[in-house]
């Protein structure tokens, strides 16, 4: 059945970010993901994790400049030698934390860029990632995930659509590289979830899931997706993988707001106990 990950950069946001990992436990949460682990030691974060039982599932490889507005650099032309640093701190960073996936962001497009030459370094980049993680982490190796995200909230992102990540996931051609659905930046570029997930669940390439209610990101029984309904399809298919609670509470940052708004999910973690 499914099972849910706490993302710690968006959930539990009233509390300080290496106490979200006590709060995630409490709610009951056996896994956490979340965007960055560099500002903190790898040893300090994998404590963390002992301490309160918690298994890391995803966390993103470096993005560039993030707070200047960078979302990745993997398709930017003359940023390799920086990628490649990064893939190697971040693999670093997965060995420590037992952390089978890395997100890779794609990255904006450069504006007036050749449209093949980004394509072409994109791919070149992912191949690089996928056989580093698969050499420093054998024999069990790290999956490299790749994530359509939505040009509403991420206007010039290279990777919008469910068949376009599948596309290059064929042309990469390194098998530990797989994708990251997303359903909230899924339903907001294309709709059509349920169909999408049995299309592409069986062919074995989705590694992940996350979830956000549509349109506003808060809790999933919050807009316009029927999420019981995806779940029991997820559970029909076979997905016993994580799912990524990657929303902003509705309550925002007030006292035990995630706590709070955790309703939807308690009917889940009750099955996954018993």
């Amino acid at each position: 059945m499914p099972r849910f990950a706490a993302n710690l950069s968006l959930l539990y946001n009233d509390v300080d970010f290496l106490d979200r990992f006590a709060a995630a436990a409490r709610d009951g949460f056996r896994a956490v993901e979340f965007l960055f682990p560099y500002a903190y030691a790898p040893a300090q974060l994998a404590a963390l994790l002992q301490a309160h039982g918690l298994q890391q599932v995803l966390f993103n490889a470096p993005p560039g400049n993030w707070e200047a507005g960078e979302r990745g650099i993997a398709c930017i032309p003359g940023r390799e030698a920086e990628f490649r640093n990064g893939m190697a701190q971040a693999v670093k960073y997965a060995l420590t934390l037992g952390c089978p996936r890395i997100h890779v962001m794609a990255g904006l497009v450069p504006q007036g860029a050749d449209a093949s030459t980004v394509r072409n370094t994109y791919i070149a980049n992912v191949r690089y990632a996928a056989r580093l993680a698969a050499r420093l982490a054998a024999p069990h190796g790290i999956h490299i995930l790749l994530e359509p995200i939505n040009g509403r909230d991420m206007p010039g992102f290279f990777l919008n659509r469910q068949d376009q990540a599948h596309a290059l996931l064929a042309e990469i051609a390194e098998p530990n590289v797989k994708v990251q659905m997303d359903l909230y930046h899924c339903q907001i570029v294309e709709g059509d979830l349920a169909t999408k997930i049995r299309q592409y669940l069986p062919t074995g390439n989705i590694a992940h899931f996350q979830i956000a209610g549509v349109p506003e990101r808060h809790e999933p029984d919050v807009g316009e997706l029927n999420y019981s309904y995806l779940f029991q399809l997820l559970d029909s298919l076979g997905w016993d993988g994580w799912i990524g609670c990657e929303y902003r509470p509705a309550r925002g940052n007030a006292p035990h707001g995630t706590s709070d708004g955790l309703g939807w999910l308690k009917p889940w973690l009750q099955a996954d106990v018993n």
